[in-house]
């Protein structure tokens, strides 16, 4: 019975080496805020099993502190980051080992918003204005562009830090117009809460075209196969969406729920299209302009050549 029992284990044994060697390889993904519709692809593709036909078990990791995504990615703290385009020059330039290698969104969606109803009717209008920022760096950059565009400079207005609280700031007042809000988010908060916005967008008034969210890992990751399976997953999960949006729309929800709301629905159909259809392609043209108008902002010493911060997977 013993002799017999041998051949048995070491057939079962054969049989589980196939289901070995199929384990999924895991990813780390951070986020660059918490979980929103601008992730939509990678719900999708979550939720769709995408990620798991390339073979990927990718988990999504919401950051404590957003202004940390970079370092920790620089730091193997995550395989992959969802970072900024304008940002990814100014990691560059401080030396962190960071690549792009795909876009999560592929247009701006930054904007100078006001009041409809208020005094701002053109951008010329905004001297001696008070504008509520939450960042600064490259949104005083963005801005002064725009000024000058208009005969203006950074001296005509007055920048308050409102500490994120763009929307508020605006409805109560405090000041009369905004830049940094997102024109899928903010725009649809402000009619939620009874105003009605009217944004200028950047890209429009001098500020070159860019990438909003891409995705970034270690430079030293840029061969590693399992970037290019991520990519197939994240664009077809687009391609879906773009086809799909109800039933997209309800996968989001089902994932999570607390975001089954008339801000994130909206916020939802906004972002649509906005996401890249071929996340692994790279414009090097768009991130040549990109880099120049950082530079001339004075925001780094000289444009990176391209090769040096972005990378076309194949």
């Amino acid at each position: 019975m013993i002799r017999r029992l041998f051949p048995l284990l070491g057939a079962l044994a054969l049989l589980s080496l196939p289901l070995q060697a199929q384990a999924a390889d895991k990813l780390t993904v951070m986020l660059e805020w918490f979980v929103n519709p601008d992730h939509a692809t990678m719900i999708i593709a979550q939720e769709r099993g995408l990620f798991a036909e390339q073979g990927l078990e990718v988990e999504l990791l919401p950051p404590a502190d957003p202004s940390s995504v970079p370092r920790l990615v620089a730091a193997r703290q995550a395989d992959i980051g969802v970072h900024y385009q304008p940002n990814l020059y100014l990691d560059h330039a401080a030396g962190l080992p960071l690549v792009r290698f795909g876009t999560l969104v592929e247009t701006p969606l930054n904007t100078i918003t006001v009041l409809a109803d208020g005094p701002i009717k053109t951008l010329a209008d905004l001297k001696g204005k008070k504008i509520g920022f939450s960042v600064s760096g490259f949104e005083d950059a963005m801005l002064k562009r725009i000024l000058e565009a208009e005969g203006l400079s950074l001296d005509d207005v007055e920048l308050v830090n409102v500490n994120f609280a763009l929307t508020a700031s605006l409805l109560g007042g405090q000041v009369d117009a905004t830049v940094g809000g997102f024109r899928n988010f903010e725009l649809t908060q402000i009619r939620l809460e009874g105003g009605e916005p009217h944004a200028f967008f950047p890209e429009e008034h001098g500020v070159p075209v860019y990438d909003e969210l891409i995705f970034v890992a270690q430079r030293d990751m840029a061969g590693d196969d399992r970037l290019p399976r991520f990519l197939k997953a994240v664009e077809d999960a687009a391609i879906f969406l773009t086809n799909h949006p109800q039933e997209a729309w309800e996968l989001f929800i089902k994932a999570y729920p607390d975001l089954d709301d008339a801000l994130n629905r909206q916020a939802f159909t906004d972002t649509l299209p906005r996401f890249a259809k071929r996340p692994a392609a790279l414009d090097r043209g768009r991130y040549e302009r990109f880099g120049a108008f950082m530079a001339e902002s004075g925001l780094i010493d000289s444009a990176p050549a391209v090769e040096d911060l972005a990378v076309e997977l194949r």
